[in-house]
């Protein structure tokens, strides 16, 4: 359920446009999206807190957190848990 909803997220954050659609689960973004960079992390993470209605703590997120598209999908689940 999650999936669909950051990755939309993801495409319009970072303006991946057409580009974005061919994500999945297993696409790795950190270190592979070159829009993803510091300042994108911050703002993905504000986007994704608004959409979502959850609160992201710095201790919260790591480099694993954004390994793959679906390792983010998951901490979104979980986080709205």
């Amino acid at each position: 359920m999650y999936l669909n909803d950051v990755k939309n997220v993801l495409i319009d954050v970072l303006n991946l446009g057409p580009a974005g659609e061919a994500l999945t689960a297993e696409s790795p973004l950190l270190g592979s999206l070159p829009e993803l960079d510091s300042m994108a992390v911050v703002t993905l993470l504000g986007a994704l807190e608004e959409r979502f209605g959850i609160a992201v703590d710095d201790d919260d997120i790591s480099a694993s957190t954004f390994e793959t598209l679906g390792s983010l999908a998951k901490f979104v689940e979980e986080k709205a848990a």
